[in-house]
């Protein structure tokens, strides 16, 4: 329990119970093997819509009938709805409710009494202590929320035009993080469409895109993988590398030989993104060990190619080796790509995050519940090929929208952190909202 936990709320703060100052409303489902309670007008809530977090609508729809024959309820808005079930992470998840619904039975609606407590000032409350509520459930903390459980939740209540002012701060931050959010999906989204331009048009003697084929098509030529511009040609990962090693499999690299830091990194599918090295889980193996795995060495800007994944981590996923880390080792199932002259590591990872690659992947993909290729296969797929030196443009066409993509990922990164600070002060008492502070907040969010 953190040191914030025993402070006490500041002396104008009244106790209360949520059942004190809020009614819960739980839902149900119809029967699912009656046609004629379902896909009518009723606007009806599943578990996982609490993660929309501000719910305008919801994609689920019962008919009148379902909700009479059901014990879901239509309910007004505003309220907070409370994921009861689940061992992820929907239990203890809570959402603002912003248009009339139902619910099912894993759904709570806590409805404010107004006089005492607002609504939009409960939502941020219980968003706060999502750990507390998930370990008030019931079963020791791996059961359900319940409608008694949730009444006898304690809240400490602030004056209502505290309340409010909290309120309008917290919900101004959280319209700058979605704000935020979205610009970074519109900025992944023109990514992926420039990675297909310039790997199907590369930039021309002007310095920037070719003209398309159907627009200019004496610049481009048939190939294997489609039209491609004349200058490039059409080669395989085999031929392109110095070396394509996989992973020390069995024997040369077991539990016994990993340590703690300080050691040799060792590169695992998980630090594999797209375009990304994730280098949020490490491991290491020691030194000693790491001596007679020489030819599995991992150096700054090698390619990195993932040999297992599934729909969300697609199998031949790929990404360079960052400069500023010390060398590893790659482990079993990650492919570590080193070019010849011809080509550029860090062109041959965009090549692999692209679509002919990935459909090349697919065709050599083997296995049920996770795929594979193997190393033979992954020698075979082929990427088209510009000049050395238009490879090189094309990266830094890439990495500068990917620059741009990580500097608004900080900036959502510290809008989250600020969110967190306020939330532990204002929440508490810590912090008192004065007109001053609600200035200051407004203009941190805005600048």
């Amino acid at each position: 329990m953190s040191e914030q936990s025993f402070l006490l709320p500041p002396p104008d703060w009244k106790p209360a119970t949520l059942g004190q100052v809020s009614e819960c409303i739980l839902g149900g489902t119809p029967s699912t093997e009656v046609p004629q309670f379902w896909n009518g007008d009723v606007p009806w809530m599943a578990s996982g819509d609490v993660h929309i977090r501000r719910i305008q609508d919801v994609p689920g729809r019962i008919t009148a009938l379902g909700l009479r024959s059901s014990n879901a309820t239509l309910t007004k808005p505003p309220a907070v709805a409370v994921g009861l079930a689940g061992q992820g992470k929907t239990r203890g998840t809570v959402a603002l409710t912003l248009c009339t619904l139902s619910t099912n039975q894993s759904i709570a609606l806590l409805k404010a009494n107004g006089s005492d407590l607002r609504t939009d000032y409960l939502f941020h409350n219980l968003d706060r202590r999502y750990e507390e509520l998930r370990a008030r459930s019931s079963g020791g903390g791996r059961g359900g929320l319940s409608k008694a459980i949730l009444e006898a939740v304690p809240i400490d209540l602030p004056p209502l035009s505290e309340q409010q002012k909290i309120a309008q701060i917290l919900d101004t931050l959280d319209t700058a993080i979605q704000e935020t959010e979205a610009i970074i999906a519109k900025l992944g989204a023109l990514r992926q469409g420039l990675l297909h331009d310039l790997l199907t048009r590369g930039i021309g003697t002007s310095g920037e895109l070719r003209q398309r084929q159907t627009e200019a098509p004496d610049l481009y030529k048939e190939s294997a993988l489609g039209w491609i511009p004349q200058e490039w040609e059409v080669a395989s990962l085999g031929d392109l590398s110095e070396s394509l090693v996989d992973g020390p499999f069995g024997s040369n690299l077991k539990t016994a030989h990993y340590v703690e830091n300080p050691g040799v990194r060792v590169v695992r599918l998980q630090n594999i993104l797209a375009g990304q090295y994730d280098d949020s889980e490490r491991a290491f193996i020691s030194e000693r060990h790491a001596t007679s795995l020489v030819r599995n060495r991992v150096t700054a800007g090698d390619a990195l190619i993932a040999s297992l994944g599934d729909a969300s981590y697609p199998v031949g996923r790929s990404c360079c080796y960052p400069a500023e880390l010390p060398d590893a080792i790659n482990k079993a199932d990650c492919f570590r790509f080193r070019s010849g002259p011809r080509c550029r590591n860090e062109f041959v990872m965009l090549s692999m995050n692209g679509a002919a690659a990935r459909r090349q992947v697919r065709g050599y993909e083997q296995g049920v519940t996770m795929k594979r290729i193997n190393l033979g296969n992954l020698r075979r797929v082929q990427i088209a090929l510009p000049s050395v030196p238009e490879q090189e443009l094309i990266a830094v066409r890439m990495r500068t929208m990917q620059e741009k993509i990580d500097v608004t990922s900080l900036e959502l990164q510290k809008l989250r952190f600020q969110k967190v600070g306020l939330m532990d002060d204002l929440l508490t008492g810590r912090v008192r909202v004065t007109p001053l502070l609600a200035e200051v907040a407004q203009k941190k969010v805005s600048a």
